[in-house]
C-alpha cells in the first residue's frame, strides 16, 4: 500500500512539474513576437501596429494595445516591473 501511495505521488508531482513547464514555455512564446502575443491575447482584427506598439480588437470588441518592453511584448499596463527595494 505504501508503494503504491508512493508512486501515485511521484506520477503527479511529475505531471505537475510537466504542465508547469508547459505554461512557461508557452508564454515565453508569446512574449517573443507581435504575432504570437497578439494570437495569445485572442486579437480578431489589427486596427494598428508600430514597431513598438499595436492596437488589436478582441472579439467583445474592445481595442487593447499591445506593447514592446526589453524585446518581448505584453498588454499596455501589464508591464513586469523589477523593483528591489530595500528599505
Amino acid at each position: 500500500m505504501k508503494k503504491k501511495i508512493l508512486i501515485i505521488t511521484g506520477v503527479l508531482v511529475l505531471l505537475v512539474f510537466i504542465f508547469v513547464i508547459y505554461q512557461i514555455r508557452t508564454l515565453q512564446k508569446a512574449h517573443s513576437t507581435f504575432e504570437n502575443y497578439y494570437v495569445f491575447r485572442g486579437c480578431i482584427k489589427l486596427v494598428k501596429k508600430t514597431d513598438d506598439w499595436g492596437l488589436c480588437q478582441l472579439p467583445s470588441g474592445r481595442i487593447i494595445k499591445l506593447v514592446k518592453f526589453q524585446d518581448k511584448w505584453y498588454l499596455d499596463g501589464d508591464l513586469p516591473i523589477y523593483r528591489f527595494n530595500f528599505l
